[in-house]
Parts: structure tokens; C-alpha cells; sequence
């Protein structure tokens, strides 16, 4: 029976040892070893690692992504305007060794130098700028600029700072009316005068454009009275080289009286009474005679 005790005891002891041994690391964690408080080493791929029992302990700290949630608080501006700002963070531990040497491996510690770094970074990038520039960077550019001025502040704990956002930056209630109905109207201002030039140059468009009509209308009429005098003198020419003969003009003259003659006989009657001196009568008494 007693050795059967001693058994039993030697078995939990042993366990007890070999659990102090074994370190089981998550996928999402770091494993820090810590011999008498000073970090011996890091696990940072997952599964079962071992250290030795009593002498080193382990602490734990998350590898994913974190988000930290700023307190709101307020920015002046250039222009000596208060503002309130909410705004959050997303971070992560990129250096276990560092993170756990310079925070201690606290992710208290860690929130407050985040929080620190980045309301002064939005301080500054605030106080650079007129109240009005804050209100229409508000939507994507402030945060960039926030960003750019962190840079890799944090990088000395071990921390990487992945993402600023803004929630919320607004005015004060008690002047925010007042400061929108100026806005609004400095834009209304700013919307008049780009009309009235849009107009003014719309205006100076439509001018040298109806001028330059004109001038296109008057120079083709002037080119079609040039062509029509031009046709009307070649007619004239052609007309006088066929008829420069006595012959010819007789011809030309008993065509036209014949043209004549067809004009006034349209419609049902086909009888025409001709004097003896008509040009037409003359014409076919010439011609009998010349028969005869």
C-alpha cells in the first residue's frame, strides 16, 4: 500500500514537472521564455516547445491585428477653431523581442504609447491647417496625412501601425451652425463668381463665333455673285460665238420665236391669230415664200 502511495505521488510530480515543461503556442500568439525575468528566448511558430520547469516561465501576447479605439478628444486649428476628433487605430506586434523589452509585454502599456503618438501626429497635422481644410479633408485625406507624419514611430516597441481612420471630426455643437452657414455661404459666393465667368466667357464664345458666321455667309455670297457674273459673262460669250453670223441670227431668232409660239399655245386651244406683221407670221410667210 505504501508503495503503491509513493507510486501515485512520484506520478503527479512528474506530471507536475513535465507540465511546467511543455509550452503550447497558438497560431495566433507569440510564446515569450523568461529565465529568472529575462527573456531567453521567443516562440512564434505554433506548437509544442519545451523549457525548463520552474527556472523559465512563458508569457503570451496576440499576433493578429488589434484595434485600439482613441478616446475623443479636441484639436485647435490654425485658425484658433476647436475641434473634436474620434479616431481609431489598427496594430499589430511585428517584434515580440522588442515589444516584450521595451512595454514589458503589456498591451496596456502598448495602447498608451499608441495613444500618445497618435494624438500628438493628429495634433499637429490639425494645428497646420484652417478649420475649413479640416472639414473637406475629413474624408480620406486627413488620414493620410496623420499617417504619413506617425511614419514608423512605433517601430522602436515593436509595434506597426496598419490603418488610421477618423470617425468622427466635427465642430463643437455651440458653433457648428455657425460655422456650416459660413461655409455655405463662401461656397454659394464661390459658386456665383464661377458662374458669372462661365457666362462671361460663354458670351465672348457665342460673339466670335456669330462673327465668325458672318464672315463665312458674306464671303460664300461673295463668291457666288463672283461665279454667277462669271457663268453669265461665259453664257454671253458662247452665246455670241454662236450667233456672230447674219445666218445664225436669223436662225436663233426663228428658234426663239418658235419657243415663243409653244409657250402660248398650252392648255386646250391650239389656235393662234397672228397679225401679218407679227415676228412669228413673218417668219412662216418667209418661209412659204421661200417655198414657193
Amino acid at each position: 500500500m505504501r508503495k503503491k502511495l509513493t507510486a501515485a505521488v512520484v506520478a503527479v510530480i512528474a506530471l507536475i514537472v513535465l507540465g511546467s515543461c511543455v509550452v503550447v503556442t497558438a497560431e495566433n500568439e507569440y510564446s515569450i521564455i523568461r529565465q529568472f525575468g529575462r527573456i531567453s528566448r521567443v516562440i512564434d511558430a505554433p506548437g509544442i516547445s519545451m523549457k525548463l520547469p520552474f527556472a523559465q516561465t512563458v508569457d503570451k501576447c496576440p499576433k493578429q491585428t488589434l484595434l485600439y479605439d482613441l478616446m475623443p478628444s479636441e484639436v485647435i486649428t490654425r485658425d484658433k477653431k476647436t475641434m473634436i476628433t474620434d479616431s481609431y487605430v489598427l496594430w499589430k506586434i511585428t517584434d515580440p523581442m522588442e515589444f516584450a523589452q521595451s512595454l514589458n509585454g503589456s498591451l496596456t502599456n502598448a495602447e498608451a504609447r499608441i495613444n500618445t503618438a497618435v494624438y500628438n501626429a493628429l495634433k499637429n497635422v490639425v494645428s497646420s491647417m484652417n478649420q475649413d481644410e479640416v472639414i473637406t479633408a475629413r474624408d480620406g485625406e486627413l488620414s493620410e496625412y496623420v499617417t504619413a507624419k506617425l511614419g514608423d514611430t512605433m517601430e522602436q516597441y515593436g509595434i506597426t501601425l496598419t490603418l488610421f481612420e477618423t470617425k468622427q471630426l466635427d465642430l463643437p455643437d455651440d458653433n457648428k451652425e455657425a460655422v456650416y452657414e459660413r461655409m455655405i455661404s463662401e461656397r454659394d459666393n464661390i459658386a456665383a463668381t464661377y458662374t458669372a465667368q462661365g457666362n462671361s466667357e460663354a458670351q465672348v464664345i457665342r460673339n466670335t463665333t456669330d462673327k465668325e458666321i458672318a464672315i463665312s455667309i458674306s464671303e460664300a455670297k461673295k463668291q457666288a455673285e463672283i461665279l454667277i457674273a462669271e457663268g453669265e459673262a461665259e453664257y454671253m460669250r458662247i452665246l455670241s460665238e454662236a450667233y456672230d453670223t447674219p445666218d445664225k441670227q436669223d436662225f436663233y431668232s426663228f428658234v426663239r420665236s418658235l419657243d415663243a409660239l409653244r409657250e402660248s399655245m398650252q392648255g386646250g386651244d391650239k389656235t393662234v391669230v397672228l397679225s401679218s406683221d407679227s415676228p412669228i407670221a413673218q417668219i412662216f410667210s418667209g418661209y412659204g415664200e421661200a417655198a414657193e
